[in-house]
């Protein structure tokens, strides 16, 4: 086997792993990755505005505000106005989202980070700068993400239907 056919293989294996774990989750919680990031988020993280979550969890405000409308129409969130300053709007978690919280599958993430930071320094910059090379070879730069191992768009709705995993595309 060539060596590019063996890189090939190695991502697919990695989008395989993305792809079976989010179908675990949204199968035995309901929720996509993004939409357990965001919840586990706010549950950490007291007031805070759309862009504030958008900020802290590497996604656009507009990506972030398309999740958070569907954890809402779910009962999982709700939007206030603040107290002392009426245009900034915080997001807070119902005792809906508590419940399925504490309820769901940890995200794949967590395992890899666990083994990552176990890593030597020079093999966490080795594996990063390979990556992000691999990321402008496939002309991926640009693409909006966020620190959570998922496949799909970000924003869609956590069902399972099969167009929404159909892609492949990270």
């Amino acid at each position: 086997m060539k060596r590019y056919d063996e890189v090939l293989v190695a991502l697919r294996r990695i989008i395989r792993a993305t792809d079976l774990h989010s179908k675990q989750l949204s199968k035995t919680s309901g929720l996509t990755a993004p939409q357990l990031l965001i919840l586990q988020t706010l549950r950490h993280n007291d007031d805070m505005t759309v862009g504030e979550v958008a900020r802290k969890v590497s996604l656009s405000q507009a990506t972030v505000t398309t999740i958070i409308d569907r954890l809402e129409k779910r009962g999982y969130a709700v939007r206030e106005r603040g107290s002392s300053d009426k245009r900034k709007v915080y997001v807070h978690l119902t005792e809906e989202a508590h419940k399925a919280l504490m309820n769901a599958p940890r995200p794949l993430q967590e395992s890899f980070i666990r083994q990552f930071q176990d890593l030597q320094e020079w093999e966490q910059t080795m594996i990063l700068s390979s990556l992000e090379r691999v990321a402008y070879m496939m002309d991926a730069q640009h693409i909006d993400a966020s620190p959570v191992l998922d496949v799909g768009a970000l924003d869609r709705i956590g069902n399972n239907s099969p167009t929404e995993h159909s892609s492949g595309n990270p």
